[in-house]
């Protein structure tokens, strides 16, 4: 992590030109690898490297608000150009994602599960809590497979009923707040902020819960970003933590909005709710160590 002055700006940063100091003067070689990188979130297996992005980064936080392109996979896109990129690196001779405990999952039907766990998010018909609650329900339903092969859980996936499964935005934020706390177990002692949900629970039901089903479309690429290229994949023990993961991240938007909205005095738009995704993200992506999140959520497997 790069030092900061007490004005929030890296120590890099020359704001009179906007530049920073060691990109302008010694190249971008010579910068950090937190900045080479960011905002990218890569893992590197077998099949190859898949990028998603850290929306604390204010312009993919932004770009979950775009209207102009479909929630899919992308392959090779000109703003990712081949490249040595650092994140989760996979071993030939480390697992692949595991199913459930006790069955490993093969490259072939774990590209089959992002890829239905990212068009689950692109379903129309579906809001961000009816994603979580029908890939929850898929999940459950592949994990039963017998016998287990690679060929049986991508069936298995394959035959997942089209319709998926409603749920309503929650009428209080006191699921989210529990969720918000369990992530912060995660995050080193030196880092974690102050417990901060003053007001929280009433600002949501004012100021967050009557809107939020105005910003599905920016909720649901949040989770999509989420569900692809998955450090928890590789870090949990099975496609059930995954989908609890996604479910925590989608708890910490609605504290973070609420909180958004309690500092700024009105209810959520467009603004708040991008600064809540930043700030769920910071904590994720930043503070928490992946590791540990991955082993809170896994207890859902049992």
């Amino acid at each position: 992590m790069v030092a900061r002055t007490a004005s929030g700006d890296c120590v890099f940063y020359h704001r009179h030109s906007g530049l920073c100091v060691i990109h302008r003067d010694l190249g971008e070689p010579m910068l950090p690898a937190t900045c080479r990188h960011f905002p990218r979130l890569a893992v590197r297996d077998a099949r190859g490297t898949f990028i998603s992005l850290t929306h604390y980064c204010p312009t993919a936080a932004a770009s979950l608000f775009r209207e102009d392109v479909a929630i899919e996979i992308v392959e090779s896109p000109p703003a990712f150009p081949d490249a040595a990129y650092q994140g989760l690196v996979v071993t030939n001779e480390d697992w692949p994602p595991l199913l459930r405990p006790d069955v490993l999952a093969d490259p072939d039907s774990y590209t089959a599960w992002e890829w239905h766990m990212v068009a689950r998010c692109a379903d129309p018909r579906l809001s961000p809590e009816g994603v979580i609650a029908t890939l929850d329900r898929d999940a459950r339903s592949v994990r039963a497979v017998t016998p287990v092969t690679g060929a049986s859980i991508t069936n298995a996936i394959a035959r997942l009923p089209l319709d998926g499964v409603g749920r309503a935005v929650p009428e209080t934020l006191d699921s989210s707040l529990a969720d918000h706390a369990e992530a912060m177990q995660a995050v080193p002692d030196e880092w974690r902020p102050e417990p901060d949900a003053s007001d929280l629970a009433d600002v949501y039901v004012r100021d967050v819960r009557p809107a939020w089903s105005a910003w599905n479309a920016p909720l649901k690429r949040y989770l999509a970003a989420k569900a692809f290229a998955s450090w928890t994949a590789y870090q949990g023990r099975g496609f059930l933590t995954i989908v609890r993961g996604l479910d925590a991240a989608l708890a910490l938007v609605r504290v973070e909005a609420a909180r958004q909205c309690r500092d700024a005095r009105r209810a959520l738009d467009a603004a708040l709710l991008q600064e809540a995704f930043r700030q769920a993200d910071f904590a994720l992506n930043h503070l928490a160590a992946g590791d540990e999140l991955a082993e809170l959520w896994s207890k859902v497997e049992a």
